[in-house]
């Protein structure tokens, strides 16, 4: 698979729910690091994932921007929460034989602070 066919998959895995298809397209070691969670593994990364696509109405991709071994995706999630369209920029990067290695999630998270301990 080519970058943009990997993180393409991931992506759309993620916002279906789909936590087997997406944990498919992670290597291990992977990192993850968000304004709200860091995790050192595909499963530390992907445990919240069915109760966050609960409150997802939709997702609008902006912009894709591949290279060889990494991708930024820019998009708007919409939620069914008082946070309600969240901009968001991710980035990618991948190993030699094309699984995502890190992703960094990028947001403005003061919205999301007076539900913050309802997700943990």
């Amino acid at each position: 698979m080519t970058t943009a066919e990997t993180v393409r998959a991931y992506h759309e895995a993620r916002f279906r729910g789909d936590v087997a298809t997406a944990a498919a397209h992670l290597a291990e070691p992977f990192s993850f690091r968000s304004p709200f969670i860091t995790s050192a593994d595909r499963a530390g990364h992907l445990s919240g994932l069915p109760e966050f696509v609960q409150v997802v109405t939709g997702v609008d991709l902006i912009s894709e921007l591949y290279g060889e071994a990494e991708a930024t995706l820019v998009y708007d999630v919409h939620t069914a929460t008082p946070a309600g369209t969240q901009h968001t920029a991710e980035h990618f990067r991948l190993d030699e034989d094309g699984r995502i290695t890190s992703i960094t999630l990028i947001f403005d998270a003061s919205p999301w602070q007076a539900m913050a301990g309802l997700m943990t």
